[in-house]
């Protein structure tokens, strides 16, 4: 069957001449969602040249309107806003195609089965890079060791991230790269080695300790640095995303994107987060909020890390772990430091997101931002966020309608994180834990995202996850904790016009009017018409861009 969405009408409507002279173009679809309250639905758009839109209604009155318009009738498809994560790493995703995929490995032999099959393509003395290892879906559910690594690789240096990023797993030839002995009871400030009972280093390095063996590691040239940027561009519009708040960019890396972008070649839009109270937060005190002359490129927000992750059970906590006791998590930042921080972007007049997903990571970040904000928390349009706020004690979950803090949230975290995270917080502590319906109902703003290459890049499962908390197999049958689901039109909302406004682009996308640019995906089904439990299957016939198809499907 052909793909309606590429039917030309006649290539042009009869009046409009040749293809190359047309300045205005009309794209029908038997449904077009605009996330705009005066004008919901519509059956056209037209935009001009520059990937503007002009006019919304129905096709006829379009065409009649723009007579030699170049038409795209999509058939019976549906269109809705350009989906933008509003937090993820286009890097990191690009790495994991340049690297071992450990993601969803049932068991440790899985990981050696994978590295060793991956190997076979390393140059000699090459470090073996790997990223997606997950403890909690092997039988034993306890960290893995060096020793485990070191039967098949006695020799070469491994260094495998763990699936959320914020733990490392290496094997004794990578440790022995460390300028530093590993022995012993010290520890890096924001981070965790773990050792055996003889004080000797056991290959898992947590958060802040991670940087002891990244730092030993040759460094990546940039051609394989701007490579990954493309890779991860690629494979996000691929999947109907039109924009990525990419979270942690260094100076560096933010050069990598502009030079993408004076060449061209950004298929989406990037609005980069500064990697903490670094050079790129620098540069902006320094020169101003960035926006690069193509509307594809912006910097105007600092991401900064309070505590770590709750599946290596860094996320710092209030109380101990519920299974792990004594334990009470890491904070990456000390309050002290998240506090200095966000002071300067404050005086600098750059947006604050915080990394915090334990309640006492999340206690914190609230802390610093309502003594920074002040009376002004309600007055200004600072639009901070906190990027996770995974567990939140009762007396914070409402301050961030108070704070007008902006929850930045990844549903497919909790459907990846349900069948442990009840153990790891205790049966009180859960209640305040991916709590999205009562965040949403308390004012809060959520801006949905992924976290991707933690979670799949996939919007569609991000969707899915939102209206259903159910696996891929729709278990458990309706849904962890039924009671925080929100619907699929706010699922929808919070990948568009709420992830929009989260970075400061409500008037240019998230939605579809007047003046607004042009970017849209082409659905086969109507992700607002179907049972919820039909999102995360929904086809993407195409995605675009400025008015441009960035994505067709084949």
């Amino acid at each position: 069957m052909r793909n309606p969405v590429w039917v030309m009408a006649a290539t042009l409507v009869a009046m409009s001449g040749p293809a190359v002279a047309a300045e205005v173009t009309v794209l029908s679809a038997a449904r077009i969602h605009t996330m705009e309250i005066a004008q919901p639905k519509v059956q056209a758009i037209a935009f001009d040249e520059s990937g503007r839109i002009l006019a919304l209604g129905s096709a006829d009155a379009l065409l009649k309107r723009y007579p030699k318009a170049l038409r795209i009738d999509a058939g019976q498809a549906t269109v809705i806003p350009g989906l933008i994560d509003a937090h993820a790493h286009v890097s990191g995703l690009g790495m994991t195609m340049l690297s071992a995929d450990l993601v969803d490995a049932a068991s440790k032999q899985e990981v050696m089965a994978r590295l060793q099959a991956f190997e076979k393509q390393l140059p000699a003395g090459a470090w073996l890079i790997g990223r997606g290892w997950d403890q909690n879906d092997w039988p034993e559910k306890t960290f893995p060791t060096a020793a485990d690594l070191d039967a098949a690789f006695p020799d070469r240096p491994v260094w495998l991230e763990r699936i959320d990023g914020h733990a490392g797993w290496a094997n004794t030839a990578a440790m022995r790269g460390v300028n530093r002995d590993l022995s012993g009871e010290w520890q890096p400030d924001g981070g965790r080695i773990e050792r055996d009972a003889r004080k000797q280093p056991t290959g898992i390095f947590v958060d802040g300790a991670m940087a002891l063996v990244d730092q030993s590691r040759p460094p990546m040239d940039e051609a394989t640095a701007e490579r990954a940027l493309s890779l991860g561009m690629q494979s996000a519009v691929e999947h109907g995303l039109t924009g990525v708040h990419d979270a942690g960019v260094s100076l560096a890396e933010l050069k990598r994107y502009q030079r993408l972008a004076d060449r061209g070649a950004m298929p989406l839009r990037i609005t980069a987060m500064a990697d903490g109270n670094s050079d790129a937060l620098e540069s902006l005190c320094r020169d101003g909020l960035y926006t690069h002359p193509s509307g594809r490129l912006q910097m105007r927000t600092v991401k900064l890390y309070a505590d770590g992750a709750l599946g290596s059970r860094g996320a710092a906590m209030l109380k101990e772990y519920s299974d792990d006791h004594g334990n009470l998590g890491l904070m990456v930042m000390s309050p002290e430091q998240i506090a200095v921080a966000v002071a300067k972007a404050k005086r600098c007049k750059v947006q604050v997101a915080t990394h915090a997903i334990g309640d006492r990571g999340n206690h914190v970040v609230l802390e610093a931002y309502a003594k920074a904000l002040g009376g002004e928390a309600a007055t200004t349009d600072h639009r901070w966020r906190i990027e996770h706020a995974q567990v939140l004690s009762p007396q914070d979950l409402p301050r961030l309608a108070q704070l007008h803090v902006i929850a930045s949230m990844q549903p497919t975290h909790a459907t990846s994180d349900m069948p442990w995270a009840q153990d790891r917080v205790g049966p009180q502590r859960i209640i305040g834990a991916y709590a999205w319906r009562q965040l949403r109902d308390s004012g809060a703003r959520l801006a949905l995202g992924s976290d991707f290459p933690v979670e799949s890049v996939d919007p569609r499962f991000g969707l899915y996850a939102a209206a259903t908390r159910a696996d891929a197999q729709g278990l458990p049958a309706g849904g962890w904790f039924p009671q925080e689901k929100l619907t699929a039109f706010e699922a929808l909302r919070g990948f568009t016009l709420d992830a929009a406004y989260a970075g400061f682009a409500e008037a240019q996308v998230g939605s579809l009017a007047i003046g607004k640019r042009a970017d849209f995906v082409v659905l086969s089904e109507d992700p607002l018409a179907i049972s919820p439990s039909g999102l995360r299957n929904l086809t993407v016939q195409a995605t675009y861009v400025d008015g441009e198809a960035v994505y067709k499907a084949k």
